[in-house]
């Protein structure tokens, strides 16, 4: 299965506010080591301003960091046609328009899975299932994949 991770999932596997978070994103990527896992190009530009502006990480090491996640995903990109639709997304589904145009990338490149916590946990749109790996209550696909 493929799935995508969304930024505040790479943002808090790098240690981001919350501790416990963190443990479970690195669990969680631990455990879908078998399974074809990518990023969407906007969650890493995303991440570098997270980790620079928010946790106030100098741009050296935000780039190392964001550099090991590159070297071991690979990464999916937006084209005009994933912009119009993410437009189209966000109007009839009153999104964020970044987060729609991560969904639509991540549905155009035949993921699954969209592990993300700030879109509606649950939510389906084209065959993509968001999944909020830290609702108190483990979505059965992610639970599937990480063997819960």
């Amino acid at each position: 299965m493929r799935i995508a991770l969304d930024t505040t999932f790479l943002a808090y596997a790098e240690g981001v506010d919350d501790p416990a978070r963190r443990q479970t994103a690195r669990t969680i990527v631990e455990r879908l080591i078998d399974q074809d896992v990518v990023l969407p190009t906007q969650t890493i530009g995303e991440l570098y301003n997270v980790l620079t502006r928010k946790a106030g990480i100098n741009p050296g090491d935000a780039n190392r960091r964001i550099a090991t996640w590159l070297d071991g995903y690979s990464t999916i990109l937006a084209t005009e046609r994933t912009f119009r639709t993410a437009l189209e997304l966000a109007c009839a589904h009153r999104l964020q328009f970044w987060d729609a145009l991560i969904l639509v990338t991540a549905s155009e490149a035949g993921c699954a899975l969209l592990l993300s916590e700030d879109m509606q946990d649950g939510f389906v749109w084209r065959g993509l299932t968001v999944v909020n790996p830290f609702a108190e209550k483990r979505h059965p696909l992610l639970a599937s994949l990480t063997g819960e």
